[in-house]
């Protein structure tokens, strides 16, 4: 048995990515997208007609409907190829504004029902930000389930929980950057590698947080930059995980052995915790790398907006 069979025993594969003719060889239950996947998409010969003709479809509306038609239009190819669900990212400019926020989600939700698609089968993308998690909020109770991204910090998981989001994205491979930048000529890779990886103690101490208090929120480990990362969270619910990386598993025979269950984080001695707005904000606050990654993270997705709108005015 291979790595990605092996860790499919364990988690639910999820393929990050937005070019949807790679995921066949890999079968993901789920996938995720957000703007620069879909950016780097539409760049490529294969999906250039696809935003050709979106935009011909819808020439004349406003820019930020046609935005949402070409990830719908992505999102429902994904789906016509994996059994699960596909993330649709709202718009990353929107991060502080909750009402914007679920107007757009709304909307996304909308275009795909008209396209045939249960609702069940979009996760709705928002940044972890105070506002993007009320918008979240919000939406669940109104049954629109979301993937709260750009997630860096334990404060903001307790906060998604708290808020009973379907699912919460911390993001590995960022976390690694920040503190492999931070210590510059003292980083030492084996020392920080497999479960000493600072990205992998960060989902791993969510996880168990979540599990030993009982929260349904799922977590979906993200953004790897090895696979050193990914097999030390085998176990984790859910591993979203580039094709590059799926090809890497898939050509390993290597033992892969469960590093996370339920059972485990039921016996550890943890406090329960609550954030009120200050208290989160505060809490982020003082959290150096969470706060630098998650605003270098909205201004790196507004960027690409930025960029995908020129396309498609481009077009």
């Amino acid at each position: 048995m291979n790595q990605l069979d092996a860790l499919k025993q364990f988690t639910t594969v999820v393929a990050d990515t937005g070019d949807f003719k790679q995921m066949d060889a890999y079968r993901p239950q789920d996938a995720t997208t957000n703007p620069s996947l879909i950016l780097k998409a539409v760049q490529k010969p294969d999906y250039q007609s696809l935003l050709a003709d979106t935009v011909a479809q819808y020439r004349g509306r406003a820019l930020d409907e046609i935005m949402d038609r070409l990830l719908v239009r992505f999102g429902v190819e994904i789906l016509s190829i994996i059994p699960g669900r596909v993330s649709t990212e709202v718009d990353a400019r929107l991060s502080f504004d909750p009402p914007a926020s679920i107007a757009r989600a709304e909307r996304l939700i909308a275009l795909y029902q008209a396209q045939g698609i249960h609702m069940d089968r979009v996760l709705i993308k928002v940044a972890a930000t105070w506002e993007g998690i009320q918008a979240a909020r919000q939406l669940e109770q109104r049954g629109i389930h979301t993937n709260l991204t750009l997630l860096f910090s334990h404060s903001q998981a307790v906060a998604c929980g708290e808020a009973k989001v379907q699912l919460i994205s911390p993001f590995v491979g960022r976390i690694y950057d920040w503190h492999k930048k931070s210590a510059g000529p003292g980083w030492v890779e084996a020392d920080n590698a497999g479960t000493n990886d600072p990205g992998v103690k960060s989902v791993r101490q969510i996880y168990n947080y979540y599990k030993k208090f009982g929260i349904a929120t799922e977590v979906m480990g993200a953004s790897f930059r090895n696979v050193g990362q990914i097999t030390a969270l085998a176990g984790c619910d859910l591993l979203t995980i580039s094709p590059d990386l799926l090809a890497k598993l898939a050509a390993s025979k290597a033992p892969l052995e469960r590093a996370l269950t339920a059972e485990a984080a039921q016996s550890l001695d943890l406090a329960p915790l609550h954030y009120d707005e200050a208290g989160f904000r505060f809490a982020l606050n003082e959290d150096a790398m969470a706060t630098e990654k998650l605003s270098e993270g909205i201004r790196a997705f507004c960027v690409d907006a930025v960029k995908l709108d020129r396309l498609l005015l481009a077009a």
